[in-house]
């Protein structure tokens, strides 16, 4: 079950909502003023990397994007790995 983050056009209140299928984006109201003129944003997301043994290094794994020759290209510095 996706959150989905929407914003109101009416009062411009952001907010996230659960939903338990793509079919309900159609119901959402505002949680500030209930209307309904509602407009689905475009989510983005931080991935974390956790090593899960707590021993190790102290620094914070890293997801690096860039530009390459087929678009932008992501690296993850994974627990373990040497480029």
């Amino acid at each position: 079950m996706p959150i989905y983050e929407f914003r109101c056009e009416d009062c411009g209140e952001e907010f996230e909502t659960l939903l338990k299928s793509r079919s309900e984006i159609e119901t959402v109201t505002c949680k500030k003023c209930g209307g309904k003129n509602v407009k689905r944003l475009m989510s983005t997301i931080t991935p974390i990397v956790d090593s899960g043994g707590g021993g190790g290094s102290d620094r914070p794994r890293v997801a690096e994007t860039h530009k390459c020759d087929t678009g932008t290209c992501t690296h993850l510095e994974l627990p373990g790995h040497s480029r």
